[in-house]
Formats: C-alpha cells, sequence, structure tokens
C-alpha cells in the first residue's frame, strides 16, 4: 500500500468538461491530486486520450482502467453499442434514456473508492452536476449520498464521495471553470467520439449552451455548431440551482486537474480540430 504524504484525492477524471474542473479545484486546494479514468468500452474513447495528454502536461499522476471485460454486461446502451443510433437534440428522458449506462457510476465510484483506501486518499471526487439529474439516477444527490454512507463503512478508512457541483448547472460549472482561467479546448464531451464534435448529440447541445449562457464561444472544433442548441441557461440557473461550495458532499467532509488543450487544428493526432468553415 501506497500512502500519500499530503492529503489526497482520487478524481474520477473522464477528460470532460465537469471532471476537468473538478480537477482543477482539488488542485487548487494543494490536495495530492491523482486521476482515475476507465475504459468500459465507449464509444467516445476520445476522452480518454485528452484526460492522459491534459495529466502528462500536468505531471498529476493518472491511471487509465480497462474494464471492457465487463462490456457485455452494460453494452444495452448507444454510448456502449455502435449497432445503436445516438439519440440526438437536447438533453430529456424521453430521448436520451439510450444513452444510459447501466449502474455505471457505482461501477466507477467503487474502483475509485478502492484506489483512495489502497493509497491512504481520503476522498473520491467526482463530477456529477444537476443537469444530469432528470436523466440519470446515478447522478442525483439521494444516489451520491448513499454512495458516500456506503464508502464510510466499507473499509477500515472510511473515504468521502466528494460532488461539487451536484447541484449546479454546466453553466454554472463553466462560469467557475472561466472565472479560474481554465481553457476548455483541453475537454472532450462529444458522444461520438470523432475528429471533431457533432454539435447534435445532448452532450454537445449541453455544453454549447453553457457556453452561450456565459457569453464565451467553445474552443472546440463541430462538425455541426447548431445555432441554438440546449435551452439557454444563464450561469446563475440551475436544475435544483445552488452554487457550487467548496464542500458540496455527499453528507461527508469536502473537493480533483487542469488539463491541457488539444490543438486547435486537427492534425491527425486524435485531437480536436477547428470548426468546418474556420481560418
Amino acid at each position: 500500500m501506497t500512502h500519500s504524504p499530503d492529503p489526497a484525492t482520487v478524481v474520477i477524471y473522464s477528460g470532460g468538461m465537469d471532471s476537468f474542473t473538478v480537477l482543477h479545484r482539488a488542485l487548487r486546494e494543494g490536495l495530492d491530486v491523482h486521476a482515475l479514468s476507465f475504459d468500459y468500452g465507449q464509444r467516445h474513447r476520445r476522452e480518454l486520450e485528452v484526460a492522459e495528454r491534459v495529466c502528462r502536461e500536468l505531471g498529476v499522476p493518472h491511471q487509465i482502467v480497462d474494464i471492457t471485460a465487463i462490456h457485455g454486461l452494460i453494452d444495452s446502451s448507444a454510448l456502449t453499442d455502435e449497432s445503436r443510433a445516438m439519440p440526438e437534440g437536447d438533453y430529456a428522458e424521453d430521448n436520451l434514456a439510450a444513452t444510459v449506462v447501466p449502474n455505471r457510476n457505482m461501477v466507477l465510484l467503487s474502483l475509485a473508492i478502492a484506489k483512495a483506501v489502497n493509497i491512504g486518499a481520503g476522498r473520491v471526487d467526482y463530477g456529477a452536476h444537476g443537469g444530469d439529474h432528470v436523466l440519470y439516477p446515478d447522478c442525483r444527490p439521494e444516489f451520491v449520498e448513499a454512495m458516500n454512507d456506503v464508502a464510510g463503512i466499507a473499509n477500515f478508512a472510511p473515504v468521502t464521495i466528494h460532488a461539487p457541483y451536484l447541484r449546479s448547472s454546466k453553466a454554472q460549472i463553466l462560469a467557475e471553470g472561466l472565472a479560474m482561467g481554465l481553457d476548455y479546448a483541453d475537454t472532450w464531451t462529444c458522444y461520438r467520439g470523432e475528429a471533431l464534435a457533432c454539435g447534435r448529440c445532448g452532450s454537445c447541445r449541453e455544453r454549447l449552451a453553457a457556453f452561450a449562457a456565459n457569453g464565451a464561444v467553445d474552443p472546440l472544433g463541430y462538425l455541426q455548431r447548431p445555432d441554438t442548441a440546449a435551452t439557454t441557461q444563464r450561469p446563475d440557473d440551475a436544475a435544483d440551482a445552488q452554487q457550487p461550495d467548496a464542500a458540496a458532499t455527499a453528507q461527508r467532509p469536502d473537493d480533483a486537474a487542469d488539463l491541457p488543450r488539444p490543438d486547435p487544428a486537427a492534425d491527425g493526432s486524435g485531437r480536436p480540430g477547428p470548426e468546418v468553415g474556420e481560418s
């Protein structure tokens, strides 16, 4: 068992904008941050390439765990089965339920808790946010609270599940990240995981709406950048709106890394390129 000399946290880091912001929050707390990503056979594996590059440039310890052996247990989702059509349009229960991966966050949190215990970290940081509540049961406060309770009794050393944006909207998360000076070219959101973001899936549309709400331009390149993405939210609005606090955990104490940015030009390296039509 390896113990961290400083207060440590394990950040579940997908490579997306929410976990990117969570990572930076933890770094700014001065914690010993350990980033943990998972390959579960997702179609948008591109996010892992972004996460790996960001952590390398930041000097943050990063581990990508291959759990594709369980793919056959969770392949009923459009995110894990390429033969299924990817839903398009704004996030809503009726059109995006197909993107739910069975029990995903319980599996990922369980493994992150194990790593935390193994290295002597007292916390796991996780980027669930208010905008996901309508669709994903494993991003809702009652789920996070229950997992936090279990994390406190499952091992000799209790671990806290810290979800600082649990009651914040995507627009609020982005507003905080922009205030920190973060560059969201260093993230990947699109469910398709192709050379350019599609601009049509619910994940892209929610991201674009968050930038619009903040009066900012998304630095990623898009195959199609809709005139109107998901319903625009002001940064001070949220599903279950509540300003993120320093320790919006389930019901225990406290908060995850700074990502490098993809090259604005698609150069064949797998990095996001400029929007089609841009010079």
